[in-house]
């Protein structure tokens, strides 16, 4: 009879041991941070005619005379009424 109390006894402490593991990994995972994924591409830069600030394309006011950093710099470069 005392080696079936004493097996219950080990298999409960197994049993929380593998529980607080299992929780450890689980916080841990959550405290990491994230893995990157793909790298992003990098971003073609231009150059604003009118002042010469460099800026991301994407973001530019396209113009006829080029890519600008601004409707303001486009209108007083171009000369148009915007």
């Amino acid at each position: 009879m005392k080696y079936l109390i004493v097996l219950a006894v080990v298999m409960v402490a197994f049993y929380i041991w593998r529980n607080n593991r299992v929780s450890d990994r689980a916080d841990a995972a959550r405290r990491a941070p994230p893995t990157p994924g793909r790298p992003k591409l990098p971003t073609v830069m231009v150059a604003c005619p009118h002042c010469g600030t460099h800026l991301p394309e994407n973001e530019a006011v396209q113009g006829r005379q080029g890519a600008y950093c601004s409707v303001e710099h486009r209108r007083l470069r171009e000369g148009g009424a915007v």
